[in-house]
Parts: structure tokens; C-alpha cells; sequence
């Protein structure tokens, strides 16, 4: 089935209101089109909204999303095939794999271009560039969870040098409980356990973040 095309020459005003549609039907891959047309109509002379950037993030997230749950089911499945010794299966598997890995490395590249080329530059307040920096650290991330040898490491040090630049704003920009530092330091700790392997670091770097959130929820006192 051939995939919509996507409108020309809307207004910001048009393509947010065809994405939200596109989100009420379920059709993120249209939606991600519809937010990419504005993204490179409105920026870099003019910043998202915090609607419209939401709005991007919902988009590539629900495709991302679909994507990554593909391909854990099928790598656990080729693992099956492998411990059974079922070669002829293993081969068609693998083959499977390989393309959805396609599907995710296109996906990320499409939004780590537009964070790259239009929305990390555009941004002016200190909340949008942790929102941008934490948003490219994750795609990096997700392409480290599946990537081998040199692209993993190199998606490694991407996603650290991301989530830190987005650490280093925040910690002086946002507030210790504004949810897009505190979704910071989750994602930050995830990729500690998942990607370094390294348990106890994502831990205490979750548990500080929480600390620092009931401090500062403590001394606004009961009226808050």
C-alpha cells in the first residue's frame, strides 16, 4: 500500500493540526512526515513551540517504538533458532533482523539530522536545549542497542557526549524536579545499565536525581 503524500506548503498552524490527526489515527509514520515538513519550514528562523516539539517527539517515538519491539522479538527468536540448531531458520532470521536494523538506523538518522542541522541550533531557552540534547542522546542510544564493533562504540560516545552537553544545561537551566531533567537522568541511568553495563553508576546517578527532587519539593514546604 502506498504511503500518503505528504501536503505542500501548509501553514505551522495546518501541519500540527494533519499530525494530530495522523496521531488520533494511529499513523505516526505520517506523522513523523507532517512534523519533519514543519520542522524545516519553521527552523532555524523560528523555534518550535512546545507543542510542536512534543509534537515531533510523540511522532518518531511511536515509530521508534514499533521498530525496537520488532527486533527484540526477533533477536529473541533467532537466539531460539540458534540453541536449537535450526540453521536453515537462523539464516532467514538473521536476514529478518537485518532489515528492521535498516528501518531503525533510517529512522535515526532522519531525526538526528534534523536535531543536527536545525533544532539544536534554533533553540534559545535553556529548557529546549536539554529537551533537544536529552532527544539526540536517546536516538543514539537506540541505534548503540543494536549496532556491533566501531558503530556501537561510536553511538556510545555519542550518546554520552549528548546526555552530558543536556546535563551540563540542566543542572544550571532547570529545576531538580522539571520533568524533562528528571527524564534526563532516567534515560541517562539507562544507558549506563544497558549499554555500559555498568549497574551501580546508573543506580546512584537515579538515585541522586530522585534525592534532588524531594529536596527541593521539601523546602517549598506544605503549601506547594
Amino acid at each position: 500500500m502506498a504511503a500518503m503524500s505528504v501536503p505542500e506548503n501548509l501553514t505551522r498552524e495546518q501541519y500540527v493540526y494533519v499530525a494530530k490527526l495522523a496521531e488520533q489515527a494511529e499513523r505516526y509514520e505520517e506523522m513523523v512526515n507532517f512534523m519533519e515538513k514543519l520542522v524545516l519550514g519553521a527552523t532555524p528562523a523560528g523555534e518550535l513551540t512546545v507543542e510542536e516539539r512534543n509534537l515531533l517527539s510523540v511522532a518518531y517515538k511511536n515509530v521508534i517504538g514499533s521498530l525496537r519491539a520488532a527486533w527484540r522479538i526477533v533477536s529473541s527468536i533467532e537466539q531460539k533458532e540458534e540453541s536449537r540448531k535450526n540453521e536453515d531458520h537462523v539464516v532467514l532470521v538473521k536476514d529478518y533482523r537485518s532489515k528492521v536494523e535498516s528501518e531503525l538506523s533510517q529512522v535515526c538518522a532522519g531525526i538526528l539530522k534534523l536535531l543536527d542541522s536545525n533544532l539544536v541550533p534554533s533553540a534559545t531557552t535553556g529548557e529546549s536545549k536539554v529537551f533537544y540534547l536529552k532527544m539526540k542522546g536517546d536516538y543514539h542510544r537506540y541505534l548503540a542497542e543494536f549496532k556491533v564493533g566501531d558503530e556501537r562504540k561510536q553511538a556510545g560516545e555519542d550518546t554520552m557526549n549528548s546526555y552530558k552537553a543536556a546535563q551540563d544545561i540542566a543542572l544550571v537551566d532547570l529545576a531538580s524536579t522539571h520533568p524533562i531533567r528528571l527524564g534526563l537522568a532516567l534515560n541517562f541511568s539507562v544507558f549506563y545499565y544497558e549499554i555500559l553495563n555498568s549497574s551501580d553508576k546508573a543506580c546512584s546517578m537515579a538515585k541522586q536525581a530522585f534525592e534532588e527532587a524531594i529536596a527541593e519539593l521539601d523546602t517549598l514546604g506544605p503549601d506547594r
